[in-house]
C-alpha cells in the first residue's frame, strides 16, 4: 500500500459516506407517526443510532481505503466499487421504505438484500484487504440487530404484521 496516493480513495470513500449518511438522514423522519409505533423494550435509545452509524460509515471509510490501494495484483477494484455502490443503495433504500413511505413491512424484506450487500461487501473488501473486510464486520452485526428489530416492530404494529 505504500507508494500509492491516499487523497483519490479517501476523497471518493468519504464522499460516498457523507452523500449515504445525508441521503439516510433525508429519508429519515423521527417524528410522530415512528414514535407512535409500538416498539420493544429492548429497542436502543433513539441517540444511540447517530453514533453507532457515524462509527460505521467511519469503520467504512477505511475499509474501502485499504481495499481500494490494495496490490494491483488483487483483483476487483471495480467488483469493490460496485459492491460498496449496491450496499449504498440498499442502505438509503431501508430508509426510504421504512420511514419516507412508512412500510416497515416492506422494509423488512428489503433489510435481507441490505444484509446480503454487506455479506457480499464484506467479501470482496476482505479479498483485497483481510482487515478491510473485518473492518465492515460491524456494519453485518448491527444490521442483523436492526433487522430483528425491524421485524419485531411489524410484529407489534398492525396492519403490518
Amino acid at each position: 500500500m505504500t507508494g500509492r496516493p491516499l487523497w483519490k480513495p479517501l476523497s471518493v470513500a468519504v464522499l460516498g459516506a457523507v452523500a449515504l449518511s445525508v441521503l439516510g438522514g433525508l429519508s429519515t423522519d423521527i417524528g410522530p407517526w415512528y414514535r407512535g409505533l409500538a416498539k420493544p423494550a429492548w429497542q436502543p435509545p433513539d441517540w444511540l443510532f447517530g453514533p453507532v452509524w457515524t462509527t460505521i460509515y467511519a469503520l467504512g471509510v477505511v475499509a474501502a481505503v485499504r481495499a481500494w490501494r490494495a496490490p494491483v495484483q488483487q483483483p476487483g477494484r471495480g467488483a469493490l466499487l460496485t459492491a460498496f455502490g449496491a450496499n449504498g443503495i440498499a442502505n438509503v433504500l431501508w430508509s426510504v421504505l421504512f420511514f419516507a413511505m412508512r412500510r416497515p413491512d416492506w422494509a423488512a424484506f428489503e433489510v435481507v438484500l441490505l444484509w446480503l450487500s454487506i455479506a457480499w461487501l464484506i467479501r470482496v473488501a476482505g479479498r483485497r484487504d483481510r482487515l478491510a473486510g473485518w473492518l465492515l464486520a460491524p456494519y453485518l452485526a448491527w444490521v442483523s440487530f436492526a433487522a430483528v428489530l425491524n421485524l419485531t416492530i411489524v410484529r407489534l404494529n398492525p396492519p403490518f404484521a
